[in-house]
């Protein structure tokens, strides 16, 4: 049996993470970056496709007595209760210097534990076995253009038995062992040896300055700072991308086929991840985002992604691993993301909305910018009615969705306002007025019924989407418009389950294209709890909030979706969109005048 989803938790670099079981188990981990190979998959397999647990010797199958991150942090620490003492195992990935780190250290608290570590190194997502051989007294596995180097502080005897290396050994209260598991290009020397328990103090040190940094203090404080570190560790330092997810195909629907790979970065993330970086207080990381996604997105308006890779790849072909079985069976597992080549006229919405809030916000000004917005509203213009696959990257055919058409009418809202606002600025907005006039009409006219007063799904539909929920806050209607609430009371009457949100209906011909179901979807729950504050219903939009809190794991992290019925997360973990929605209506909620 797998582990729960929200059994596990998160370790990073800012560069790449780990997920650690409540067995004590790191079950995933891809090595240098989010996006590479894993060297332990059994998240999506068997122990035999990689992990490393340390637990106490007879707590095979167990889990632990408790865990916590220490506050503030990124540092885990899992505790075990046993007959004959206690002990913690501290987990960490300290800041990257000369090559990614894993430190896990065994500390006893009471008594004498004995401690079994269990290490299975298998490459490329599970399917490659390394050679294994000692040397100066650590264990050195080597595949390919992978090497991993493995010690303990102080030396503890390992044996190879079953294609794994083993430790066992027994810790009285106060002793300590440090274990440190190196990752470097195989051709390369193995790098300067690191002080695991130094990199303990740095760490811990770093996380807190970091977090003390968050200008949030009302209701639900240390959610919304555990979400802005979530974030944090999501983030690709070097370049500022923000990955969705560490993750890929963990279900919407548990043996289901709907398995994506989200460890890339979105457009559609861009303008509410800059708002809520902004507005908690991290101008810093906003810029490095702002300036990715301006490399990401360069060249040719019509080339436009509605995703890239960390550095802003282009190219993330799609594949299936037929060796995993998957998580609880749910196959295919799939690496790299077709829907790269879909079109999805909302990105260029997102993009000019991101761009203009930078602006707004006073981050470093660009002088390329606006040269780029030009061009990518030359584009919109000529382009605007071709039907699209819309945000949700559905696999069953382009259609005229309205959430699309109500995002270039923001693009062009937005390259009308900064002509106005901003003299210095020039382009041809009388025909930008012209096409936010004419989308806005075309929106009205056939993207609503009037039989039901709520905007619907695309053009001539009578299916609904909880991205309409986003029409007041984007500006494209005023949250008191009768339409407007019309809309909320629809999409949260035809699209709730147990009070929470599904994107869209999956019943009969889904427009997705594809078989099963999916779970509820936590962003769209924010949104759903914006749309309510908005609207005048402030009580029920913090009622729900503090649900949607509530939904977080024990240690505060959110997947994609949730499964009311069976009371589990579903999806992709921990997901970005999920903990930008948390930040987002924490601040909508508390950090200003209420609506209603």
């Amino acid at each position: 049996m797998h582990p729960r989803i929200e059994d596990y938790a998160v370790i990073g670099d800012e560069q790449t993470a780990a997920l650690v079981g409540m067995d004590g188990s790191v079950d995933w981990l891809c090595l240098p970056r989010f996006d590479s190979g894993a060297c332990f998959a059994r998240l999506l397999g068997d122990e035999g496709n990689g992990h490393w647990r340390i637990a106490p010797k007879d707590a095979d199958g167990q889990y632990c007595t408790r865990r916590a991150y220490r506050p503030d942090t990124l540092v885990l620490d899992t505790e075990w209760e046993t007959d004959d003492g206690a002990i913690r195992v501290t987990d960490l990935m300290p800041q990257r210097h000369a090559a990614p780190d894993v430190v896990r250290i065994v500390e006893g608290l009471r008594g004498r534990v004995t401690v079994r570590s269990t290490l299975r190194l298998r490459f490329d997502y599970g399917w490659v076995v390394p050679w294994m051989r000692r040397v100066d007294g650590h264990r050195v596995a080597i595949a390919g253009p992978d090497a991993v180097w493995f010690r303990s502080e102080p030396e503890v005897h390992t044996w190879g038995e079953d294609f794994g290396t083993h430790a066992e050994f027994t810790v009285a209260a106060g002793e300590k062992v440090a274990f440190v598991l190196t990752w470097h290009p195989s051709h390369h020397a193995r790098p300067p040896l690191i002080d695991p328990y130094e990199e303990l103090r740095a760490s811990v040190e770093a996380w807190r300055a970091w977090a003390a940094r968050c200008r949030y203090d009302g209701p639900h404080r240390d959610a919304v700072v555990r979400s802005l570190i979530t974030l944090k560790a999501l983030t690709y330092e070097p370049t500022g991308g923000i990955a969705a997810a560490l993750t890929t195909s963990l279900p919407e629907e548990l043996g289901g086929v709907r398995n994506w790979d989200y460890r890339y970065c979105w457009l559609r993330d861009s303008t509410l991840t800059l708002g809520a970086l902004l507005a908690a207080g991290y101008a810093e990381e906003a810029e490095a985002w702002r300036n990715w996604l301006l490399r990401a997105v360069a060249g040719d308006p019509a080339d436009l992604q509605i995703m890239y890779g960390l550095a802003g790849e282009r190219r993330l072909p799609e594949c299936e691993l037929p060796w995993l079985s998957g998580y609880a069976d749910s196959r295919p597992v799939r690496i790299g993301n077709g829907a790269v080549s879909q079109l999805q006229l909302d990105v260029y919405g997102e993009v000019m909305d991101s761009l203009s809030l930078a602006r707004a916000s006073g981050l470093s000004p660009k002088p390329h910018i606006w040269s780029l917005q030009s061009a990518l509203m030359n584009w919109l213009c000529d382009n605007w009615r071709q039907p699209d696959e819309g945000l949700w990257e559905v696999r069953g055919g382009r259609r005229q969705f309205v959430h699309s058409k109500v995002m270039v009418w923001v693009a062009a809202d937005r390259a009308v306002r900064a002509v106005e606002r901003y003299p210095q600025l020039s382009g041809d907005v009388a025909r930008w007025r012209a096409l936010r006039d004419e989308v806005h009409r075309e929106v009205c006219e056939k993207g609503y019924d009037p039989e039901r007063n709520t905007f619907t799904q695309h053009y001539g539909s009578r299916e609904l989407d909880a991205s309409l929920l986003l029409i007041p806050r984007v500006g494209f209607l005023p949250p008191d418009d009768p339409r407007v609430v019309g809309t909320v009371d629809a999409v949260r009457e035809e699209l709730g389950h147990s009070g929470l949100l599904r994107r869209y209906s999956t019943a009969g011909q889904a427009v997705d294209g594809l078989p099963g179901d999916e779970g509820t979807f936590l962003a769209c729950s924010f949104w759903l709890a914006d749309a309510l504050h908005m609207t005048g219903r402030t009580q029920e939009a913090r009622e729900l909030f503090d649900r949607l809190v509530a939904l977080a794991n024990d240690v505060g992290l959110l997947a994609e979706e949730y499964d009311p019925t069976a009371g589990r997360h579903l999806g992709n973990y921990p997901q970005a969109f999920s903990h930008i929605g948390l930040v987002n209506t924490a601040l909508t909620l508390y950090g200003g005048e209420e609506a209603g």
